[in-house]
């Protein structure tokens, strides 16, 4: 098997930092060495077969991705990334796994959903990847079928309290599946809004002339977010069921965790790079020539954008430093503005709820260790760490250390990344310089301190001095254990 030696940089985990360098035999880190170490009397790097000079730059475990949606069949229309073009899309950032969603909708059974997705993503991925399932119709077949998923390496499932009609569930179906959670150790995740007020709400401001894509925000009113994730937190707590909630965008929603945390509970919570930076008032203001006041339907997600005049976006940073909130995932749910977004002109209801983040999550979190809001180390615990932990993979993903998979990203600090349209030397545009598969991206115009250099997945360089080395089916299913985060 070939053998790389990465030297010279600063290896970089969720406790600390050191000058080490890296070797890896085949597929997995076999050894972290001091500076110029030799191994039974032998120079080390003179005996392997590719040496990767990581000076001057950190080096880190690949980046997790626990929430993507690829190809996920959404408001008359499927998420425009395949697992072909997402996780090609998600090597560029740096991130070298992610946990998708095998899909269960009403009518149909669990198992016949995860078949699907597995269908879709085998063959297919650049990078590793993993299933949580989504329960769309819980009922006595699925709550029976539910804890065999743990035999297919499948320990979590994510629950609606929005969608009705779609994917909804009702606090009697919710308790119902968290008793199963408690009995057999499945994580509950939850999309925690209160989807049926939302729709009444939406209704009613669409019957008022209130039908642009800012008013997706105003129906999907942070008291929607606050009461669902009590709700849960509740439900959970009376079947002894821990509870993950999902991209969590409401300050008071996060209230709502840290003090059942405070208490102990086995409660957790994400949120997404859109809920640190982007805010209702930006999507208010959001004008262009070709789309007119449609063109906020770009930031249109689930939860949403929130005011950046109440403080949402500082309390979510606030909460990642104290740990009221445990990681940073993307939700990466992307759809073309053109045949997708436009699908709701005149009418925000039926805009697809997603933005498309995989490729910049890496970036946009290391932007927080450049302003000062978390350190190094919380930049690599928040987006790898933690991730490998509360989904059960960590110590095969998520670390640097001897028996991990050879998951390494090299980040230069002094590099620089801007998204958006690339320039050639006359200034002429290049066309969009991110790779996901989309006609637009919610983060154009952003400036990055720091740049991914260097990529390896499995210790296959995928990514090196910007060019994709990478192929179709380079990606394995991991099958994964039970959550290593619970109290």
């Amino acid at each position: 098997m070939a053998t790389t030696l990465i030297k010279g940089g600063t290896v970089v985990s969720a406790t600390g930092r050191s000058e080490a360098d890296v070797l890896i035999d085949g597929e997995t880190i076999v050894a972290v060495l001091a500076p110029g170490s030799q191994l039974l009397g032998t120079d080390v790097a003179a005996s392997v077969d590719t040496v990767i000079d990581a000076t001057g730059r950190y080096v880190i475990p690949g980046g997790i991705d626990a929430h993507t949606h690829m190809q996920l069949p959404f408001g008359g229309t499927s998420a425009s990334d395949t697992f072909e073009t997402g996780t090609r899309a998600a090597a560029w950032g740096g991130t070298t796994t992610i946990i998708d969603f095998a899909v269960q909708t009403y009518g149909t059974k669990v198992q016949d959903g995860l078949a699907r997705w597995h269908d879709l993503a085998a063959g297919n991925c650049a990078i590793d990847y993993g299933f949580h399932q989504i329960i769309g119709g819980i009922d006595d077949e699925s709550l029976a079928f539910m804890p065999t998923l743990i035999d297919e390496g499948i320990t979590s499932f994510k629950l609606f309290m929005a969608y009705p009609g779609v994917f909804y569930s009702d606090d009697a179906q919710v308790l119902q599946a968290m008793q199963v959670s408690r009995d057999t150790g499945l994580l509950t995740m939850m999309h925690a809004e209160n989807g049926p007020a939302i729709d009444v709400l939406a209704k009613q401001l669409v019957e008022q002339g209130k039908s642009s894509p800012y008013f997706h925000g105003i129906a999907r009113a942070w008291q929607m977010e606050e009461e669902a994730t009590h709700r849960a937190i509740m439900l959970a707590n009376v079947t002894g069921a821990p509870l993950y909630v999902v991209h969590v965008s409401a300050k008071q929603a996060v209230e709502q965790l840290a003090a059942a945390r405070d208490k102990g509970w086995n409660v957790f919570g994400e949120t997404c790079p859109q809920y640190l930076y982007l805010s209702l008032e930006e999507q208010l203001g959001a004008s262009s020539e070709e789309w007119g006041d449609f063109e906020g339907a770009k930031w249109v997600c689930s939860t949403p954008l929130r005011s950046r005049a109440e403080g949402h976006q500082d309390h979510m940073w606030q909460a990642l430093r104290t740990n009221d909130l445990q990681m940073v995932s993307t939700d990466h749910c992307p759809f073309c503005m053109k045949d997708q977004k436009e699908l709701g002109l005149g009418d925000f209801r039926k805009i697809p709820n997603g933005i498309g983040s995989i490729e910049h999550r890496m970036d946009l979190m290391y932007q927080g260790v450049v302003t000062g809001r978390i350190t190094l180390e919380r930049w690599v615990e928040l987006t790898s760490t933690t991730p490998a932990r509360m989904f059960g993979l960590y110590g095969r993903k998520g670390v640097i250390q001897p028996g991990a998979d050879g998951d390494v990203v090299v980040y230069d600090p002094n590099g620089h990344t801007s998204i958006g349209l690339g320039q050639r030397p006359d200034g002429s545009p290049t066309g969009r310089s991110h790779h996901m598969n989309m006609d637009y991206s919610a983060w154009e115009g952003y400036e990055i301190d720091g740049h991914v250099d260097t990529v390896l997945s499995r210790g296959k360089v995928i990514v090196d001095g910007g060019e994709y080395l990478g192929s179709k089916g380079d990606g394995r299913y991991l099958k994964r254990g039970l959550s290593q985060y619970l109290v």
